[in-house]
């Protein structure tokens, strides 16, 4: 596969911060939309490009606590949004658009992981409907509202692509045992594909999108997961306290890949890629070890398949 996924060598690594990644860059006058900009990596994604001038729109599925989180973050505003609910998309993406603002950055950071089986909308399965649909039809009704000429769409993926490809006979899981990790998988590598067709169609009018894993971090996203589970992966102790041989990162840490793809320069004329560390990734390497991205979640006739699948499901496709 001929491919742009090669290191840049940007001079940022997994150590560093997201106020590290926007040291020198001013967003003053900018728009940015994080979805579940109110905790864990959001919130530090949120507070950061804050701080770096920019005005922020955090939709939020529990509003109340979403104001709490981001009081006293300056040019923060909250509104409802649940990405399980399309009508709920369709209602917030209006909303705004009534607003006449343009939007200069999107991060799709909201979603769920690895959650007991459970079914949303017309019966989808929650982690594909949440994590892909939801934004795939967040993104595509925010269109007319997307600044052309230098936006960037910016998707929050994870080394759990490693573990699945699309399940394309049976994305919602209507058949057989139920893998929450597998499913998880799947709707990470739809993260990526999502980013890679997104890239090929905005790219004329200047549009960018990006997709990242984050690196491991220890947040609410673990809420669905039994503290046993996480002992047994080697993620805490039996007192709850992290373990530094996971290697995780902190949360301003974990936020720095994302405000990097989003805002940095050094990705300027990119797109389509995968990030990690602050750097485009390069290709897994055929032993199976979890970096770098896969072969099948960077394939553009899948992103293409996937686009045309999500158009379908949504009943939303800016581009027809």
């Amino acid at each position: 596969m001929t491919t742009a996924q090669h290191k840049i060598g940007s001079g940022f690594d997994r150590h560093s911060t997201a106020d590290d990644v926007l040291a020198g860059i001013d967003l003053t006058g900018r728009l940015a939309i994080v979805t579940g900009g109110y905790s864990g990596l959001g919130l530090e994604t949120t507070r950061a490009l804050s701080k770096a001038g920019a005005r922020v729109v955090v939709p939020a599925r529990r509003p109340a606590v979403a104001e709490e989180a981001v009081a006293g973050i300056d040019g923060v505003e909250v509104d409802e949004l649940d990405l399980g609910d399309l009508e709920s998309v369709r209602a917030f993406a209006d909303r705004f658009l009534a607003s006449g603002r343009t939007v200069d950055l999107v991060i799709d950071n909201a979603g769920i992981m690895a959650c007991p089986e459970t079914r949303v909308g017309p019966g989808w399965e929650a982690q594909f409907a949440t994590n892909h649909l939801g934004h795939f039809a967040l993104v595509n009704r925010l269109w007319p509202a997307i600044a052309p000429g230098g936006a960037r769409i910016v998707s929050v993926s994870s080394t759990g692509h490693h573990t699945s490809d699309i399940r394309w006979d049976d994305p919602h899981w209507n058949h057989g045992a139920y893998d929450k990790w597998e499913a998880y998988g799947q709707a990470k590598t739809a993260n990526v594909l999502f980013a890679v067709r997104l890239d090929a169609l905005g790219k004329d009018s200047g549009v960018r999108a990006f997709a990242l894993h984050p690196g491991g971090i220890l947040t609410p996203l673990q809420r669905h997961l039994p503290q046993q589970e996480m002992v047994e992966r080697g993620w805490i102790d039996e007192n709850g306290t992290p373990l530094n041989p996971a290697g995780f990162k902190s949360p301003e840490q974990g936020a720095a890949t994302q405000v990097w793809a989003a805002t940095s320069p050094q990705l300027s004329g990119m797109g389509g890629v995968y990030c990690e560390d602050c750097d485009i990734a390069e290709l897994a390497p055929a032993d199976g070890t979890r970096v770098g991205v896969r072969e099948y979640a960077i394939d553009p006739a899948s992103a293409a398949r996937l686009w045309d699948l999500s158009a379908e499901l949504t009943g939303v496709n800016a581009f027809a």
